[in-house]
């Protein structure tokens, strides 16, 4: 069997170990998992990392309130710059070095190590616009109501606040972890994963792996699906509807909606995950005119890329082949483009294995799955290793009533500041 390599490969040789990896989700294997929860239990035995989980308990209410500070900040992606400064400052606070804000706008700090290479810990630091707008007309900021904190702009901020935690935690119990602990709050990961790719960009020399936190690791992906969106634009003359006759653009969008939807991959190499959606059609805007253009998207997806290029191929000469028959012609614009792909051996990485060893320490089976779909894309599609740490944050994401789980948030901490000083 040919192997698994980052950002696709040869489409049926993949099959068989993608299978493999989906039937481990359900619970860790390999050599490496004995090994690496002894390495967490020479963590846990010492005396300041003990004191650092306590410390982050004792902060709880604290750390609600920071979350309600800086979720109260209106941070639609692209346009983070003033809840960046905000996660700086507090990173300056807790005594971080080398905190800068980049052009992304990404928050960085560090934890230096001893190794010369780093752990690189990764939170989002924008919101949707629809939060935003919720934001906007909030009567009032976010408030801490129980075990929650409520109000728009909590939940995703959720895992900033948490990794902050654990930043604190291990800055103050004098721990000096063996890689370089990086912390860094990302922007733009909902318009095309900017700031990842620069933080990427910045660590891949020397990162022994990225972690993307999106939870209190009760699950954990450690493989990647790849997301192409497109924006499948077309033109033709346009014309009162009296001129009436053809070309028409709206002919040519109809058919090739049909012949896309018709494309045989999802059914073919269903074990990998293969979606093809077109979820959007849009074009004219009277009823008594042709329009000039309309539009249409594409949302494709596989765990393999070559699966990817071979819809992108078909659906290219599907456009083709349209064009020639109606007139109307066709460009692809792409929207986003989300990389995926597999790593050789990820599943039994210390990366992985001390995550799933801390899962269990903190009381949850966790569940594995090779099919991530967040910032941690960007270094699996470029072949370094990273996990995203799954779980819930909360709930009603996007509505005037959206709410982080403290208990969660704590979790979350406890798990970051586990893993930045049991990875060897």
């Amino acid at each position: 069997m040919g192997a698994v390599r980052p950002g696709g490969g040869p489409v049926h040789a993949l099959v068989a170990t993608l299978v493999c990896g989906l039937l481990a989700s359900g619970a860790a294997r390999g050599s490496g998992s004995v090994q690496e929860s002894e390495v967490l239990q020479e963590a846990l035995a010492d005396e300041a990392v003990r004191e650092a989980l306590a410390a982050i308990d004792a902060d709880t209410e604290r750390t609600a309130g920071f979350l309600a500070d800086i979720a109260a900040i209106v941070s639609p992606s692209g346009h983070e710059h003033d809840r960046a400064r905000s996660v700086a400052a507090r990173m300056r606070e807790i005594g971080l070095q080398e905190v800068r804000v980049d052009e992304s706008p990404n928050a960085v700090g560090v934890v230096p190590g001893s190794s010369g290479r780093a752990l690189v810990f990764i939170a989002t630091l924008d919101d949707l616009a629809d939060v935003a707008d919720h934001q906007r007309a909030a009567p009032h900021p976010p408030r801490i109501e129980g075990d929650r904190v409520v109000g728009p702009g909590t939940n995703t901020s959720s895992t900033t606040a948490a990794v902050l935690a654990a930043a604190e935690a291990l800055v103050q119990s004098g721990v000096r972890p063996y890689h370089d602990i990086v912390f860094a709050a990302v922007a733009q990961e909902e318009t095309g994963l900017v700031g990842m790719n620069n933080i990427y960009d910045e660590y891949r020399d020397r990162a022994v792996g990225f972690v993307d936190v999106l939870g209190d690791g009760r699950s954990i992906s450690y493989g990647a699906l790849g997301i192409h969106w497109w924006r499948v634009v077309a033109h033709g003359p346009p014309g009162h509807s009296l001129g009436g006759g053809l070309p028409n653009v709206n002919q040519g969008i109809a058919g090739a909606v049909e012949r896309i939807l018709a494309l045989p991959q999802p059914q073919e190499y269903n074990e990998l995950r293969t979606v093809l959606n077109i979820a959007q059609i849009h074009s004219g805007t009277v009823f008594n005119h042709k329009p000039e253009t309309g539009w249409f998207s594409l949302d494709l997806r596989s765990l393999d890329g070559d699966v990817i290029s071979e819809m992108e191929a078909d659906v290219r000469e599907i456009l083709a082949s349209v064009s020639e028959e109606t007139g109307i012609t066709f460009e692809m614009e792409p929207f986003q483009i989300t990389p995926g792909g597999q790593i050789p051996g990820a599943l039994d990485s210390k990366l992985v294995q001390t995550s799933v060893a801390i899962s269990r320490h903190m009381g949850f089976e966790p569940r594995l799955g090779n099919s991530g779909s967040s910032n941690m894309n960007v270094a699996v599609g470029q072949g370094t290793l990273a996990i995203g740490l799954g779980g819930g944050r909360g709930g009603d994401r996007a509505t005037p009533d959206e709410w982080a789980d403290i208990p969660a948030m704590i979790r979350t901490a406890k798990h970051v500041l586990l893993l930045a000083v049991a990875l060897r």
